[in-house]
């Protein structure tokens, strides 16, 4: 099939390589091919919105329209509304979305939306949990201890290391260089390890089943050692208040910047598609009902033992006065 078959199309859904110029290319050729009133969708879990639409000479009928892998499957997409987008198109996106069976949350436009933006302070605390003491099998034993389907390591093999890789050598140029940056996951990575896919990752695979990897044990311990941080041990608790610590701050950013509308939104995200425990209902009304000044301490924590780079959100109480509502 080419562009061509798409003539009488009522919505095209782009989901090309994560290319920006490749994904701008498509969307100018569409232009010429589709009907005026077509909705043109992206697919990207990342990119500028904007910029894609920006390549239409109908950006008002450009949105992002993400669904999270395996498509089948997972019933989360988040619309993305750009800021030239029509309220019509996120209407009818929204409509088709239901119609699907799908559960859409709508987004504004910024790095990784709201589940991946979410996810990826998640996966930075994680790593840092191992420069500080843990090992990937404690911060997946302590987080399915928590309710999650799957520990993070587990849930990065399955997704391959080289997909997050590709986007941190993207953002490298961009990077504060004062911010703490862990090299582990880059050096599994220059090994070939990209998860369950090549039989390695943070885990073996040979057995068919996760193995925990002496060798990458011994890359972690490396790791401490060549910053000097003293490894200590690391229990459960303090393993989950930190990672919890971690999605609970994002997501009060997430709402600060207006790039997710409401804490319920933030909720259906990660519990329909990061697999955060449903009887807990999401981490914002798990947060609001634990403990205040418990849930508070930990987030300071989090943003002091994590250095430059992270710092707790303005709105935290806020947020967590909103979602003590829900």
């Amino acid at each position: 099939g080419t562009l061509d078959d798409m003539a009488d199309c009522d919505l095209v859904v782009e989901a090309v390589i994560e290319e920006m110029e490749i994904k701008r290319a498509v969307f100018a050729a569409l232009d010429s091919v589709v009907r005026p009133d077509a909705i043109l969708a992206t697919n990207t879990s990342y990119l500028d919105v904007n910029a894609i639409a920006a390549a239409s000479s109908h950006p008002e009928r450009v949105a992002g329209l993400h669904f999270f892998n395996p498509a089948h499957v997972m019933k989360l997409v988040e619309i993305v509304d750009g800021e030239r987008t029509a309220p019509d198109t996120v209407a009818t996106l929204l409509k088709l979305a239901r119609t699907l069976g799908k559960i859409p949350v709508v987004a504004k436009v910024g790095e990784g939306f709201i589940g991946n933006r979410i996810f990826a302070a998640y996966r930075k605390q994680c790593e840092f949990l191992l420069e500080e003491g843990a090992f990937p099998q404690n911060v997946d034993e302590a987080m399915r201890g928590f309710g999650m389907a799957m520990g993070p390591f587990a849930v990065f093999d399955l997704a391959g290391l080289d997909v997050a890789w590709a986007m941190r050598k993207r953002l490298a140029p961009t990077r504060d260089p004062t911010a703490r940056y862990v090299e582990i996951a880059d050096l599994l990575c220059g090994e070939g390890r990209f998860g369950r896919k090549t039989g390695k990752g943070w885990y073996d695979y040979a057995s068919g089943t996760a193995r925990p990897d002496p060798h990458v044990e011994a890359l972690i311990v490396e790791a401490s050692a060549a910053k000097g941080i003293k490894r200590k041990l690391l229990d459960p608790a303090a393993i989950q208040a930190r990672l919890l610590a971690a999605m609970i701050n994002e997501a009060a950013w997430v709402l600060a910047e207006g790039v997710a509308a409401r804490p319920g939104d933030i909720d259906l995200v990660l519990v329909n598609g990061y697999g955060f425990p449903k009887l807990k209902g999401g981490v914002l009304h798990w947060a609001a009902h634990e403990d205040r000044a418990e849930i508070v301490r930990a987030v300071k924590e989090m943003a002091e033992a994590s250095g430059v780079g992270i710092e707790v959100a303005a709105n935290l109480e806020q947020v967590l006065d909103a979602a003590a509502h829900l």
